[in-house]
Formats: structure tokens, sequence, C-alpha cells
């Protein structure tokens, strides 16, 4: 009977390892695809990322939004004028130098608007340029291999009993699918932040349109806050991969599966978390809100 017991047990475990090994091999290929993805991503500029998407959104800028982007600077030109001159003793005392002033204001929002998909594009330049001077800083290797980290994982594998080979297949079973989940959120949170870079200069004009107004020049400002908030923050997802690749290093010190595992589950989440965070994080900085 012990003999018989002892071929089982031996197959068990067998199956067990096979089915261990074979979940940990790749188990973090998609979420090191991502990372080194989000790297690459964020430090591109909106032409470099996807030039048909640019074209077709600098089309619907200059063709759809300045004709309309016109005509309310059409409104706030006039409402300009006509505040200058009323807030003068109700039009009883004012200078002809208040009609030059008006000229060279409407001078100047005409050529902000005209010239706004170039102030959009260097707003992103500059932020490219901060993004890629940091990039030989503060990126690292960010794979995460755990069978390499492991060593000789199989033999230390055979040498557990059934009891914990049966958890550590849960385990990593259900790692697996975390670790699947968590590469769609990073995808979704950098591709995201592009299509929101897209969505936002696309209606550029409009709150540009506002700028030398007293009244509305506040919608042109926390539009241009929110587009450095949105520029430099691919700067804050570069420092958050930093820091992953770092902490990433140190799971080589482990020495127990499980915890190894865990480990590089709780520094993919805590990526993901500040990823999250990095576009509040940066509006913050800018004092810009929406």
């Amino acid at each position: 009977m012990n003999f018989i017991w002892d071929k089982v047990t031996e197959w068990l475990k067998g199956l067990l390892v096979d089915g261990i090994v074979s979940n940990l091999t790749g188990l973090f290929d998609s979420i090191n695809t991502q990372v080194a993805d989000a790297a690459t991503t964020v430090g591109a500029s909106p032409q470099a990322w996807n030039s048909s998407i640019f074209g077709m959104i600098r089309n619907l800028s200059d063709n759809v939004m300045v004709p309309i982007a016109g005509i309310i600077l059409t409104f706030v030109m006039c409402l300009e004028l006509i505040q200058m001159l009323i807030d003068r003793n109700n039009m009883h005392d004012f200078d002809t130098f208040l009609f030059f002033k008006w000229i060279f204001k409407t001078f100047a929002a005409v050529l902000i608007v005209t010239n706004t998909w170039n102030i959009v594009m260097g707003v992103f330049d500059v932020a490219q340029h901060v993004v890629n001077q940091a990039a030989g800083v503060i990126i690292a290797d960010t794979a995460m291999d755990v069978s390499a980290l492991m060593g000789d994982i199989e033999a230390r594998l055979m040498d557990m009993e059934i009891g914990p080979l049966f958890g550590l297949w849960f385990q990593s079973s259900l790692i697996g699918i975390i670790a699947w989940a968590l590469s769609i959120c990073i995808f979704i949170i950098v591709y995201g932040r592009m299509i929101e870079i897209f969505m936002v200069t696309s209606v550029a004009p409009i709150p540009m349109a506002t700028m030398v107004n007293r009244e509305w020049g506040q919608m042109g400002q926390n539009y241009l806050r929110s587009l450095f908030a949105l520029g430099f923050q691919a700067f804050l997802i570069m420092v958050c991969v930093g820091i992953y690749a770092v902490l990433v290093q140190d799971i080589s010190v482990e020495d127990d599966v499980s915890t190894a595992l865990w480990t590089c589950i709780g520094y993919t989440v805590l990526l993901c978390f500040t990823l999250f965070k990095s576009s509040s994080v940066a509006k913050s900085i800018f004092n810009a809100h929406g």
C-alpha cells in the first residue's frame, strides 16, 4: 500500500509541478510588454504616436473648430470694446488710446487663434523633450521573470508536499488572471491618455479665442493649465515606471515562491494606482481643474 501511495503522490506532485511551471512560464509577459510600451508611448509626440489620427484631429481643428472660434472671438472682442467704453464713466470720459488698445488686443487674439495648433503642439514638444531627457536617467530594466528569479524552481517544487503544491498551483492560476487584468489596466491608462490628448487638442481654438478677455480669459488660462498638466503627466508616468523598475529588482532576494509572486503582483498594482493618480497629481501641480 505504501508503494502505491508513493506512486500516486509522485504522480500528483509531478502533475502539480508541471501545472505551476506552466503557469509561471510567461506569467508576466503581458505586464512586461505593457510597462515597456508605456515608457515608449509617453515619450512620443501626438504626431509620432499615430500620424493618421494626428492628421484627422488637425483637419477637424482647422476646418471645424477654427470657424467656431472666430465667431466666439468676434463676440468676445465686441464685448471687450463695450466694456472698455462703459468703464470710463458711461462713455462720458474715454481716450482714443482705448481704440488702439482694443485693436492691439484683437490682433493678439487673432494671432493666438490662427496659431493655436502650433502653440498646443509646442507644449507637447517641450514635455516630450523633458521626458526624453529623463528616460535615460530614471528608467531601468522593468521586466519580471519569476522562473529566472527563483532559479531551479522545478527541483525546489518537487521537494514540497502535496498540500503546499496545490495551494501554490491555485495561487499561480489566480495570479495569472490578475496579471492579465493589470496589463489591461496599464494599457487603458497609457493609451487613454493619448486619446485624451487628441480630444483636448481638437477643441483648442475655442478656449484660446477667449484668452485676451478679462472675464472670459479664465477659460483659456484653465485650458492652458490642463494642457501643461496633460503634457507633463508623461514625466510623472516615467517616474512611476522608474520606481517600479527599482522595486522589481528587489524581488530577486525572495526565497519563497508564493511571496515572490504576490510581491510582483503587489508592485504591479502599485504601478497601476500611481499611473492612475498621475493625472490628478499633474493637474494639482499646475492648478488645473476639470
